[in-house]
């Protein structure tokens, strides 16, 4: 197991109740005024569709009935920081996406009244110094990654993207919101920054929460002890705040451990979700058996590391599978801190090949204490 080294944390501010979603931010992104800071292509302004909007299918587990608290609720997007888009399908590129999530701010997209995918060319990268960054597709966007390429990266300790502090790990900032939007075909195979991982979504340090969003067949490399996060990898937390997944749905994901999620040290709570196909395809578990590359554990979801915890909530986790332990989820504490709270949720035919812990359905666990209460 890769041991607490890696991470440190000193309480933070707690990110302040979000305002609730004003109906036009449910139901999409808004044009902001015209500014300097508009993401928009340079294509005319096309004419108001007379089509009604229509949406991708909801995500998450509709029969769940979790209680989400105010810091995992969705951030009123009524009034965009800028747009991506002119009103047309052509005017939503990947340069603007890239160029939007550089700039920070509130982003929604104005891309016609249809889904829309956008196919990556780059990696949009979050600034270290952006206060606030919100992705809202409306959805009704869907960003691609081709098979080829992670689709969003935020790393505060990657001087790279802006130094801010000695202390990167544990800066309360950038707060990372992706709302009502889709990722899919992401692929971090060969990237080895941070140990790489992540097919979607990479974080390190921050915060970060998905709400209302639909992550399907994203990619990470197939062999690592410690590698994972087909969807989503987040290292380090500012405050050691949780991560929140909130109606959001996770499938086809492939990586050598955690097809959906992964992290190391870090806490997450999981309301309303849905993990499905998902799989953990390495070999040799962690600490890898001689003579083999390692990984395979944690269908849906990997966490590792010391003091953190897991708590899954009105969320259905369903035929993923781990070529070693837990089909779905691998949750080890090293110094046996860690614990463990599934509550109000279906766990069911999730494949562990290799081990999982006895009377807790396709979970392995090591830790302090483990609460597992299924409803099916």
């Amino acid at each position: 197991m890769l041991g607490a080294g890696l991470l440190g944390g000193c309480q933070a501010d707690a990110d302040p109740p979000a305002a609730a979603p004003s109906p036009a931010a449910q139901a999409g992104g808004v044009s902001s005024p015209p500014s300097a800071a508009a993401e928009v292509a340079p294509s005319k302004k096309a004419a108001p569709s007379s089509k009604p909007p229509r949406a991708l299918p909801k995500p998450g587990n509709p029969k769940g009935r979790a209680a989400v608290p105010a810091a995992a609720r969705p951030v009123d997007t009524s009034r965009p920081t800028r747009t991506v888009g002119d009103g047309t399908p052509a005017g939503c590129t990947s340069a603007a996406v890239v160029r939007a999530v550089a700039a920070g701010g509130v982003i929604t997209f104005d891309c016609g009244p249809d889904p829309v995918t956008i196919t990556m060319t780059k990696t949009a990268k979050v600034r270290n110094a952006s206060a606030k960054v919100v992705l809202d597709g409306g959805g009704r966007v869907t960003l691609s990654g081709a098979g080829k390429r992670r689709i969003l990266y935020m790393n505060t300790c990657d001087e790279a993207q802006g130094w801010t502090t000695s202390h990167c790990q544990d800066q309360d900032t950038p707060r990372l919101t992706i709302q009502n939007m889709a990722f899919t075909q992401g692929n971090s195979t060969g990237e080895s920054a941070e140990g790489g991982g992540g097919g979607a979504v990479f974080v390190r340090g921050g915060h970060v929460r998905i709400l209302n969003s639909r992550f399907t067949a994203n990619r990470c490399d197939r062999t690592g002890p410690d590698l994972g996060g087909a969807a989503v990898r987040v290292l380090d937390q500012g405050g050691d705040d949780p991560v929140y997944v909130v109606g959001s749905t996770f499938t086809g994901g492939v990586c050598s451990n955690g097809g959906a999620l992964s992290s190391i040290g870090v806490s997450w709570t999981v309301l309303n979700s849905h993990f499905s196909g998902n799989e953990a395809v390495g070999n040799g578990a962690n600490p890898a058996r001689a003579g083999t590359p390692g990984g395979g554990s944690g269908g849906a979801i990997y966490l590792d590391g010391n003091r953190f915890t897991l708590t899954v909530d009105g969320t259905v986790i369903e035929k993923n599978q781990a070529r070693e332990g837990g089909g779905a989820v691998f949750f080890v504490s090293n110094d046996r801190t860690g614990t463990l709270t599934v509550r109000n949720s279906t766990l069911r035919r999730n494949r562990s090949a290799g081990f999982e812990t006895q009377g807790l359905p396709g979970i392995f666990f090591i830790g302090a204490d483990a609460s597992v209460k299924t409803s099916g």
